[in-house]
């Protein structure tokens, strides 16, 4: 069959596309502990690479993969998880599906592809099996209790007294406290529940979240000498954490970004607002200056 350049240019595209994901695949299957997490993800490779083989009879063209691609997909899939990894790629490849779009009436073939990577990749990641994403809640509530009192505490704090140093003090004895009494509250809450997951790694997950968050929101304070400039930051890294978090847990449970993303901002911003206003009320009232 001869094909255009036009179209010899996007199997082209299409065949680096599917052996660079079946490296990432091939790659990541070999870290995983659980046997059927395995067989998974090799399935899935197996199929990029079956694609790629169909692309190549047509073009009679050896494509080498994308070293950079597979380097940074693989790294990802190590660090945040393999579920988030892979469907951080597969959104990629949905963006590449275009490609097979505009040679679909003309090889009878891409119907059949396209079907793959719409329905049955999704229905092999849905499978996945890990421990991160079972023990999601469990940091969603650390999050979520860490950046709306701290976020309020730091906000209350900083128009009270106006010392970064007095400021970091009461949020970490504040933070590390509350961080405790979370972590204790998940364990019992998680021990009276039937669930698959483990009450003492739920406790371990949400202490952990409320800690890093908590360090993250006064490392302002121990920076700088201006608590407004430190609070102005701290409700700016509140922000960034909600949207780094849900867009982690977009991807990797397919849930819209927006209205979580919203909402927690929202409670963050609304109770530092609250707080701040209740700091400047009990500073007046006590007649306190520090």
């Amino acid at each position: 069959m001869t094909l255009s350049q036009e179209l010899k240019h996007e199997l082209l595209k299409a065949q680096k596309a599917e052996i660079t994901e079946y490296h990432v695949y091939k790659n990541i299957a070999k870290t995983l502990p659980k046997e059927e997490n395995r067989k998974i993800v090799e399935e899935i490779g197996e199929d990029e690479k079956r694609h790629y083989e169909i692309w190549k009879g047509y073009t009679d063209v050896e494509v080498k993969p994308n070293r950079i691609q597979i380097w940074l997909y693989t790294t990802i899939s190590r660090l945040f998880g393999f579920t988030f990894g892979f469907k951080l790629m597969e959104m990629g490849e949905e963006r590449a599906q275009v490609n097979y779009q505009k040679i679909e009436d003309v090889l009878p073939e891409t119907s059949a592809v396209i079907a793959d990577e719409n329905k049955h990749e999704d229905i092999l990641l849905d499978l996945l099996d890990e421990e991160a994403l079972v023990y999601a809640g469990s940091v969603v509530l650390g999050l979520n209790d860490a950046l709306v009192e701290l976020t309020g505490a730091l906000a209350g704090l900083t128009l009270a007294f106006r010392n970064v140093n007095i400021i970091a003090l009461s949020g970490l004895v504040t933070g590390i406290a509350a961080s405790l009494s979370m972590a204790a509250s998940e364990y019992l809450s998680t021990s009276s529940e039937e669930s698959e997951k483990n009450p003492i790694k739920a406790a371990i997950y949400t202490g952990i979240a409320y800690i890093i968050t908590v360090a993250l929101l006064i490392l302002p304070y121990l920076l700088l000498d201006n608590a407004y400039l430190a609070l102005a930051i701290t409700l700016t890294t509140s922000v960034a954490i909600i949207a780094i978090f849900n867009f982690y847990i977009s991807v990797a449970k397919s849930e819209p970004f927006g209205k979580r993303f919203f909402e927690m901002a929202g409670l963050s911003l609304g109770v530092a607002a609250f707080s701040f206003l209740i700091g400047f009320l009990i500073r007046g009232w006590l007649d306190v200056d520090i």
